[in-house]
């Protein structure tokens, strides 16, 4: 029998798409994919390290596999991939001696030497090639790492400075992902519209979504994580133009108070932000639009957290995601005079959470009615069958439960009732 892997995937979208691209080359290696933990050989927990309760949330999984007796007696191997060995380099190994492997995000690609070391395997085996099944949606990632020096944020010291991967490349993924069985594509880097600019003769994510568009016609496309410098006039006309690219904007803000943005080291302001939004909508009058907002930042005080309150109120976001600051280590931020209280944080937070799920119900309700397509993705353990429209992008918005359909269909269904973020629809 070949020796068998179990993974323990953490934190975003870009660590799940990290673990497929593991998994493939275990797989080609000829080792089995296994969810049985207690009798893997080996156990990768694909870490995240972004905030302290992410790394707290890494830290609690890694001892939870430490308890294991198979691990504990070493039978099985444990390995700490990802963002937190990538972010503390080899002070974690110091403090951490238990496990016997760690494997940062830069140098995922030698997982399968890493593992044969572990397990004593010198002789490479003969390389087999693998297709790994998908489920109806699938991450697409575009690109890695981040140039951009927020001042709050630690993923340029995790993932390096901002690199686009090939064209091709993005291209033949999308293929293995569709021929896996994915109807849709979701397109993730830490900046999906800074794509090709870096490229020695620059390109521009409009082209990557347009050859995507015409070379997989069946195929939904979304675009996550778009700062507003990314929103392009060439960019909107593609979108109107192809069905199949949903008008979807998840750009995250941050704030709309310029002094706490030139803080953060981000541009912007509350009138240009409203601005970008009405540019946008003037283009697409159907988007949905999604950010995130940080609250709690040192300096903020009482009336810019009003102002934030009343931008999120006027621009009517689609959805809103809200955090409280949190001061990481090796970020200038954290070193910023006027920290505000916890206790402060935590009370903003809730106010402008229960702002957000109010604007979001009431644009949600606006939907009742409507007739859209929706993706089939899977059913619950009571049997009902759910899926998801073009407004809703995967793990963030809600699904939309319908009477009937087959996994991975695309079909058009009446919109009949919507509570919060969820939707009921019954097909046409």
């Amino acid at each position: 029998m070949p020796s068998s892997v179990a993974f323990i995937t953490l934190g975003c979208a870009k660590n799940e798409v990290d673990t497929a691209d593991m998994q493939k080359l275990l797989l080609e290696a000829g080792y089995q994919l296994t969810n049985d933990y207690d009798n893997a050989d080996v156990i990768i927990i694909n870490t995240c390290s972004f905030i302290q309760p992410a790394i707290e949330e890494s830290i609690d999984t890694i001892f939870e596999a430490l308890s294991l007796e198979s691990v504990s007696n070493g039978s099985t191997k444990l390995v700490v991939a990802g963002c937190m060995p990538a972010r503390f380099g080899d002070d974690l190994a110091t403090e951490l001696t238990e496990p016997d492997a760690f494997l940062p995000c830069a140098d995922e690609h030698t997982v399968v030497d890493v593992v044969n070391s572990l397990l004593g395997n010198n002789n490479a085996p003969e390389t087999l090639s693998v297709t790994l099944e998908q489920g109806p949606s699938a991450y697409l990632k575009i690109s890695d790492g981040c140039s951009r020096k927020c001042s709050y944020c630690t993923i340029p010291f995790i993932r390096g400075p901002y690199h686009s991967f090939p064209l091709d490349d993005i291209v033949k993924n999308a293929q293995e992902l569709v021929d896996g069985g994915a109807r849709e594509l979701v397109l993730i880097a830490q900046d999906s519209g800074l794509w090709g600019r870096d490229f020695d003769q620059p390109d521009t994510l409009a082209h990557l979504l347009e050859v995507l568009a015409q070379t997989f016609p069946n195929t939904w496309l979304r675009v996550l994580y778009l700062q507003p410098s990314g929103v392009t006039d060439e960019l909107l006309s593609v979108m109107k133009r192809y069905d199949t690219i949903c008008n979807y904007f998840d750009i995250p803000l941050q704030h709309c108070d310029e002094a706490i943005l030139r803080s953060m080291n981000r541009k912007g302001s509350k009138r240009a932000y409203l601005d970008l939004i009405s540019r946008i909508r003037s283009v697409l009058p159907d988007v949905v639009l999604r950010t995130t907002l940080i609250v709690g930042y040192p300096g903020e005080t009482e009336e810019q957290f009003e102002d934030l309150c009343d931008f999120l109120s006027e621009a009517e976001f689609d959805y809103a995601g809200a955090f409280a600051f949190s001061p990481e280590d090796g970020t200038v931020a954290a070193t910023l005079p006027d920290q505000v209280d916890e206790d402060i944080k935590t009370d903003r937070l809730q106010v402008i959470r229960d702002l957000a799920d109010s604007i979001s119900s009431q644009k949600i309700a606006e939907r009742q009615s409507m007739t859209v397509p929706v993706l089939i993705l899977g059913t619950e353990e009571d049997g009902q069958i759910f899926g998801r429209t073009q407004q809703q992008a995967p793990d963030v918005d809600g699904v939309t439960y319908v009477d009937e359909g087959s996994l991975g269909e695309i079909a058009p269904y009446l919109i009949t009732d919507t509570l919060l973020y969820e939707m009921e629809a019954e097909r046409v």
